[in-house]
């Protein structure tokens, strides 16, 4: 089977406009943890090398994952409200609250992060009523791996281990590998 190439599609982003994104982000997390500090927060959104953000393709891997994450959640009997989803050039990225503590959701985000396939592009920030955000290593787990050659993840990234191309080829694979088993 041939890979496709799903990044062929969609607006190039510049640097400039992902750290816009990034305040906004924090802007949006800063006032919902204002109004419910009692809740806990999820930040939801994928880990997209290159330029290309978002596309079609970039949006159903976000979706798939979401019902993955989302039946995880539900398991776990973990309740959560929708506060917004964001889809744009920067990509696409959920916001949920739950009145559950941050620990035990960050330890199913983090199960999620680390075993399902789909897993491995999500970023799941999980943050508690004071702006917390909840790291894997305060609950024990290890740290996160990269999905290329499963060193350390950030050590891959400060490193520039992989070029975009391997990255964007992996999430390639990863999407038709997903939409066969949706066929």
């Amino acid at each position: 089977m041939m890979t496709v190439d799903i990044f062929k599609t969609g607006t190039r982003v510049d640097i400039a406009t992902v750290l816009a994104n990034k305040d906004r982000r924090a802007a949006f997390q800063q006032q919902a943890l204002r109004v419910a500090p009692d809740r806990t927060l999820l930040s939801i959104k994928l880990n997209i090398p290159g330029p290309i953000k978002n596309n079609e393709a970039i949006t159903f891997l976000f979706e798939q994952g979401i019902q993955v994450l989302s039946a995880l959640l539900k398991k776990e009997n973990i309740v959560v409200q929708q506060l917004a989803h964001w889809q744009g050039v920067t990509g696409n990225e959920l916001f949920l609250q739950t009145p559950i503590s941050a620990r035990t959701v960050k330890r199913v985000a983090a199960s999620f992060e680390d075993s399902s396939p789909l897993g491995r592009i999500f970023d799941v920030d999980v943050l508690d009523g004071t702006g917390h955000s909840w790291s894997r290593t305060e609950l024990g787990a290890d740290v996160r791996r990269c999905f290329i050659c499963n060193r350390p993840a950030k050590e891959c990234a400060r490193s520039r281990r992989h070029t975009v191309v391997e990255l964007q080829n992996y999430i390639s694979d990863l999407y038709q590998k997903t939409l066969t088993t949706k066929e």
